[in-house]
């Protein structure tokens, strides 16, 4: 069987996170932190306290704590419940910190360092995988997926590549024209992803990628009635996800629909990101709450900066400049942030934060990244003119997929 086809839950590995309060590891097992967000009566519910009776009999029982471990990283990703993460983490205890944890441990270690943005160390992690399971696929998605976070695309193709033979040709796709639907192949992307995304029998957590990464596409390229059309093919598969909440919040607020954005996530607030963005829907509308939810923010950020955390860089940068309106500030955050992680989102909140603060240096880097790789996004390409090079002198990137190669891979969508 090839991976994908019907394994559960896989693509959990390499989903991206809407950013939420941070995991907290339990000083011992036995603590009860608060009774977890699961209906005691439904399917998960039982499983999961199965599975937990289980592991507590034996907590050296890798494939019970990888199982364990898989729940909780799902139900964390469809709640935004941080303690869900912690939970894992603590789960996993018996090996996190052994020298050469078995393979799939370091594999649920690599994701739960990807929360926690440590995006090194899980790369390091999914490495020494690789060097041992050198067909294991979720190792390899993850791995593209946390190269593309970092802007390495060039490095990112070249990990998809062997999903190809590894993996459903669906998989293989959709993670090759993530990419490439970013750096300069948007139509060509475009077009592999509605395949991947139509074809029968894809597992519904696999269509939502596929669905998820063509909204996305179709509004960095200003295509709002198709964006439209794939967030609400989304939302029928009936699957709850943080991420694709963020995404779609993200869509209404460029287009104006506050009120929109407040119906999606008024009963939200768990996750920071999600918040935030309820946050400046109500800010839009003048609402008395605004002050309420700033002041929480404000707490929580401030929080987060004690622990010397940088799992928030990317939203208190957004805060600062749109609910503070202070741009000097959010410059710095901003420049922190781009350090770390390079995505459309966060060359947005530098340019934004730049032009803000009339300062045209801080822009730089972002202009360069823009240039060299070909970022297809038109809010980006909307930066003042004056303010930037030439976006379209800069020659190929010297490991893009040609559309050649990308026909072959794809030669089953025609």
């Amino acid at each position: 069987m090839r991976w994908g086809e019907a394994t559960y839950g896989w693509l959990l590995w390499s989903q991206p996170y809407v950013a939420s309060s941070e995991p907290y590891l339990p000083a011992h097992d036995g603590q009860v932190l608060e009774r977890l967000s699961l209906n005691a009566g439904d399917s998960e519910a039982r499983e999961i306290r199965t599975l937990r009776t289980t592991l507590a009999r034996d907590p050296r029982n890798l494939e019970v704590a990888a199982q364990l471990a898989a729940r909780y990283i799902e139900v964390g990703r469809s709640e935004g419940d941080p303690r869900l993460f912690g939970q894992t983490q603590a789960v996993l205890a018996p090996w996190w910190n052994e020298p050469a944890p078995p393979p799939q441990a370091l594999l649920l270690r690599a994701t739960i360092r990807q929360q926690a943005h440590e995006f090194d160390p899980a790369l390091a992690d999914l490495d020494t995988v690789l060097r041992a399971q050198p067909t294991n696929a979720h190792a390899w998605l993850t791995k593209a997926s946390l190269l593309q976070v970092q802007g390495r695309y060039d490095e990112a193709r070249q990990t998809c590549r062997p999903l190809a033979r590894l993996a459903a040709r669906h998989i293989a796709l959709t993670c090759l024209s993530d990419i490439e639907g970013l750096t300069g192949q948007a139509a060509r992307s475009q077009e592999l992803l509605r395949w991947a995304a139509s074809q029968s029998g894809v597992p519904d957590q696999e269509r939502l990628w596929a669905l998820t990464a063509l909204a996305e596409l179709s509004a960095r390229t200003g295509q709002p009635h198709a964006t439209e059309t794939y967030f609400a093919d989304t939302r029928r598969i009936g699957i709850k996800d943080q991420y694709l909440l963020g995404a779609y919040a993200d869509f209404l607020l460029d287009h104006s629909r506050p009120q929109e954005t407040i119906s999606l996530l008024h009963n939200e607030t768990r996750a920071d990101g999600l918040l935030l963005r309820l946050t400046l829907a109500e800010q839009e509308l003048h609402l008395p709450v605004v002050k309420d939810h700033t002041a929480i923010l404000t707490a929580r950020f401030a929080a987060s900066r004690d622990r010397g955390s940088r799992i928030h860089l990317r939203e208190e940068a957004r805060f600062t400049l749109a609910l503070l309106a202070d741009p000097q500030r959010a410059i710095a955050l901003a420049q922190a942030n781009w350090a770390i992680q390079k995505e459309p989102w966060d060359a947005r909140l530098l340019l934004e934060s730049a032009l803000a603060a009339g300062n045209r240096d801080a822009a730089k880097p972002v202009l360069d990244w823009i240039t060299t790789n070909h970022i297809d996004d038109t809010r980006l390409r909307e930066w003042p003119l004056d303010c930037r090079t030439d976006l379209h002198d800069a020659g190929p990137a010297s490991a893009r997929l040609s559309l050649t190669e990308y026909a072959r891979l794809g030669a089953q969508a025609q």
